[in-house]
């Protein structure tokens, strides 16, 4: 009789569910944030860095789907890198994944109650745990759950933003003279650009999740391939639209200088009253964002203790429901403690990171892979590398001073571990 953590996951979500999945992870709080720090960075230019983001993301985007076509099983980069490149590798692109997407999860949380709550902080932390739990208790329940409340977030997101755009374009109060200089560098020069584009690429990074739940997905070496380009170029339309409408409404020295673009854009506008569109788009658009991440976090988490890079207790999968239930858990009770101890709301650069990291090693596994396992042109794989480290290297020096030690302390805490585990063999 096999036992509850050799337990499988079921494979039961289509093409729409996977592209549904992404759409929930990238449309997400950061449409409703990421514009303020990338123009600080960049000016109008943030939409040079947009565009950069998006060619980046599309290489990493290719790389992930040939590569889950190859190995349709969950922990997405973590496998991949382990198949092709070796344990540390793997170890590598899993650990920033599951340490830089669970602060993720404390800073959605902590957004969506910000936007939902706008009373004490008190009460805001505790409808961001809340919150937490509750989309854990129905991930737990399944993954076609999961699929169906995404499909209702990422609808009513979008139908926010629509409004948006719509009401500045009517608004009146449009200039096209705040998009003057968009076509050049900034103050920033050229770096601040690459910023912008790193920032920005925080927002394109949800199409990983597809990939982390491969073990999932019906017929997966056709429906993630298919998926994860769909979900993406979605994703960069609607933020393209987004972007050129709040920069001809408010300017990117307003967009600049507040915490809540979207907000300060319909402000300029003239249509202030389509504040509390706003406000609900983002809290749901962070809901969505929170129920993709616990998701993708938690598969990455149960291929990582199947291999005993995570305690094994964290790799039981619900006999009825099907789910890493274990791992879904740690993960709340974890996010939930964060919730209330740290406010993690400006950590964008922190998983940007992070995220950035774990795409490198995939476009080099999928570099590596034989012809017969090829869909795209390996030179799409070394722009991707190079364009991940690039980004990297342009975040602010803070975010990357605190990825450098969250690896560090990562990498050092597994050869702790794999030396103790070597003599207690040998004792």
């Amino acid at each position: 009789m096999r036992s509850e953590s050799a337990g499988v996951l079921a494979r039961r979500l289509g093409t729409g569910d996977a592209v549904v999945i992404g759409l929930g992870s990238m449309i997400g709080a950061g449409v409703f944030a990421a514009f303020g720090p990338a123009a600080a960075a960049a000016g109008a230019g943030l939409l040079i860095g947009l565009a950069i983001a998006a060619v980046i993301a599309y290489c990493n985007a290719t790389a992930s789907a040939q590569l889950a076509a190859a190995y349709p099983t969950s922990g997405g980069t973590y496998v991949y890198g382990r198949e092709r490149l070796g344990d540390w590798w793997g170890f590598t692109a899993g650990w920033g994944f599951v340490v830089g997407k669970t602060a993720s999860c404390a800073a959605m949380a902590l957004t969506f109650a910000t936007y939902a709550v706008p009373g004490p902080w008190w009460a805001q932390r505790a409808v961001a745990v809340a919150g937490v739990f509750g989309l854990a208790a129905l991930n737990y329940r399944g993954v076609t759950k999961t699929a169906l409340l995404t499909r209702i977030l990422v609808a009513t997101s979008l139908t926010a933003l629509a409004v948006v755009v719509l009401g500045i374009v009517v608004g009146g109060h449009t200039s096209a003279a705040n998009l003057d200089g968009w076509a050049s560098p900034g103050p920033g020069g050229v770096h601040g650009i690459l910023q912008a584009a790193g920032l920005l690429f925080f927002a394109f990074a949800g199409y990983a999740r597809i990939a982390t739940m491969g073990e999932e997905v019906r017929d997966p070496r056709r429906t993630i391939p298919r998926a994860i380009p769909i979900a993406l170029f979605i994703t960069v339309a609607v933020y393209a639209v987004v972007a050129v409408a709040v920069l001809l409404a408010a300017g990117p020295q307003r967009l600049a200088a507040t915490t809540a673009p979207l907000t300060a854009a319909v402000q300029a506008a003239g249509v202030g009253g389509l504040g509390p569109v706003v406000r609900v788009g983002a809290a749901l658009a962070a809901l969505g964002a929170l129920l993709a991440l616990i998701a993708g976090i938690g598969r990455t988490s149960l291929a990582m203790a199947r291999r005993r890079d995570l305690p094994g207790r964290l790799a039981a999968v619900h006999p009825r429901y099907q789910v890493p239930h274990h791992a879904e858990i740690a993960l709340a009770v974890v996010v939930g403690i964060l919730v209330v101890t740290v406010d993690l709301r400006g950590v964008i650069g922190f998983s940007s990171f992070g995220v950035l990291v774990y795409y490198a090693i995939a476009n080099a596994a999928a570099f590596t892979q034989p012809r017969e396992q090829r869909r795209w042109p390996r030179w799409l794989n070394l722009l991707g590398v190079l364009g991940c480290l690039v980004l990297v290297a342009t975040l602010p020096w803070p975010s990357v001073l605190a990825g450098v030690v969250m690896f560090a302390v990562g990498l050092a805490g597994r050869a702790v571990v794999l030396a103790a585990r070597a003599r207690s063999r040998s004792a």
